[in-house]
């Protein structure tokens, strides 16, 4: 690691908890991630990144669809973990979790959620261990009021962890 980063500085920049969800082939599934972003406003764009490690990674290059659920402060560490510190490949993530689904079929996760959006893929940015996917908002829903959890209140206040393939892991 470089000498002159000090990987504190990182923290400060404000990422959220979210669920980001696909569907392929009747299956459904989701996991944790911090970065989500609005990127244009008109066309209405935004994107997720996430490890070329996971399921849910696989579900998007294929199905190229995926959805986005806004976590909510109120997220118990059990919820977080069994959509963050588990993979979809050994467990039906959303057996007992409350979800809908939209235009895109994509799993739009109702539990501990402020809002859900959900997109069409319209672009891919290859980051060697992750990829950054921009997708055309097709529908955004309000689900409850309430304050967003950021990484940072997840980090100091309910002292969550980040898995290797988070782009926010330090060893």
């Amino acid at each position: 690691m470089n000498k002159c980063i000090d990987i504190n500085c990182l923290f400060k920049v404000q990422y959220g908890l979210y669920i980001v969800s696909s569907t392929l082939d009747n299956k459904l599934n989701g996991q944790i991630a911090t970065t989500v972003m609005q990127i244009t406003n008109c066309p209405i764009k935004f994107s997720i990144c996430l490890s070329k490690n996971t399921l849910t990674h696989e579900m998007i290059s294929k199905s190229k669809v995926f959805a986005a659920s806004v976590l909510s402060q109120n997220a118990p560490m059990a919820f977080i973990g069994k959509f963050g510190f588990k993979s979809g490949r050994e467990l039906d993530k959303y057996k007992n979790t409350k979800f809908e689904q939209n235009i895109t079929g994509c799993p739009l996760t109702l539990d501990y959620s402020l809002a859900v959006l959900e997109g069409k893929v319209s672009q891919t940015l290859d980051l060697n261990t992750h990829t950054i996917f921009v997708g055309d908002l097709l529908s955004a829903k309000r689900i409850a009021t309430g304050t967003a959890m950021t990484y940072e209140y997840y980090y100091t206040v309910i002292k969550g962890k980040s898995p290797e393939n988070a782009p926010t892991y330090v060893k």
